[in-house]
């Protein structure tokens, strides 16, 4: 897929999005249950620290600009963490915090809000960020990094007074995804895998990983093999180069950069999938990555404008179509 495609895409998805997104006031005080026990929100919080990966983009949805963000996917290039799909909302210079946290740097944005909802923090570090300001982590009933896309970014909207906005934006991109689904019966009959193959061993994100989850909702089902293997505890599926069948589905996305492709080409057990063999084979490339590892409500609509065209191509039946991928 081309940059300049790409860039297209994501201005449309990002218009429309913003535009399904009403603001409603929010009463304060706000009390938020979490694992580690409870937090007050006094009033609409102004001055927002983000703590989480990936976390800048759900904040700039719903219109808050945060004043601190932590690093993460320094590969991607992106300035302050913000893709293409975000950093043009962006009216703050927020801090970036890389590493172990630095308590002294967000203490020094004077926030009124700390949002640690997929930042994997522990009691201790919970403690010493309410020194701070007060903080927003994940239920009890939830792991450090198990909430699904539509509770975190629920919970962000939340916490900062824009949940109405959220959960506009929220119901457009399942309303994209019927849509999807929709306009693609035949995806209902076929097999997809989100993975690849690294050094002769195949891999795959599970059922149960958000970014995989996305094909499954728009009509595609999962091999046999890979079935079989369900574990709702596992996102991740570490493979023997025996287990080659796991991945061997109509429709196989590589989850590769572009640096990646012609390694992945490379690959001895590639040339034994049906994928490979039936033009089902789809390299999503740079920022299509990048769109699907944020899970955001930024950039969904984004990952899924520029995933459908492929997987379009990928599925008509011509091993000779030329998908519109990072091959190109």
């Amino acid at each position: 897929m081309s940059t300049r495609h790409f860039h297209t895409l994501l201005a449309a998805s990002t218009a429309a999005l913003l535009l399904a997104a009403p603001s409603l006031a929010q009463e304060f005080p706000l009390t938020i249950e979490h694992k580690f026990g409870t937090t007050v929100i006094p009033a609409k919080p102004e001055r927002v620290a983000s703590i989480d990966y990936a976390g800048i983009d759900n904040l700039l949805a719903v219109g808050v600009s945060p004043v601190t963000v932590r690093q993460w996917r320094p590969m991607d290039g992106f300035a302050h963490t913000a893709g293409p799909w975000a950093e043009h909302l962006l009216t703050t210079e927020p801090v970036l915090l890389e590493g172990d946290l630095d308590y002294e740097a967000i203490a020094a944005t004077d926030p009124d809000l700390i949002v640690a909802l997929y930042s994997g923090i522990d009691q201790d570090a919970y403690d010493k960020l309410s020194l701070i300001a007060p903080v927003v982590a994940v239920p009890a009933d939830s792991s450090d990094y198990g909430l699904s896309w539509e509770d975190r970014a629920r919970m962000v909207g939340r916490a900062v007074g824009e949940e109405a906005r959220a959960e506009s934006q929220i119901a457009a991109i399942d309303e994209q995804l019927t849509a999807i689904a929709a306009a693609h019966p035949q995806w209902s009959g076929m097999t997809a895998v989100l993975g690849g193959i690294d050094d002769g061993a195949p891999w795959a994100y599970s059922a149960y990983d958000v970014r995989a989850k996305f094909l499954y909702e728009m009509g595609f089902s999962q091999t046999p093999a890979m079935a079989e293997m369900d574990d709702p505890e596992e996102f991740w599926l570490e493979l023997s180069p025996e287990q080659l069948e796991v991945i061997d589905a109509d429709v196989l996305v590589y989850y590769v950069t572009d640096d990646l492709v012609e390694k992945t080409l490379a690959e001895p057990g590639r040339e034994f999938l049906r994928a490979s063999k039936n033009g089902g084979e789809v390299f999503l490339g740079n920022l299509p990555v990048a769109a699907m590892a944020r899970v955001s409500l930024l950039s969904i609509p984004v990952a899924l404008d520029a995933i459908v065209p492929m997987l379009e191509a990928a599925t008509d039946g011509d091993a000779a179509t030329v998908v519109p991928d990072a091959r190109q």
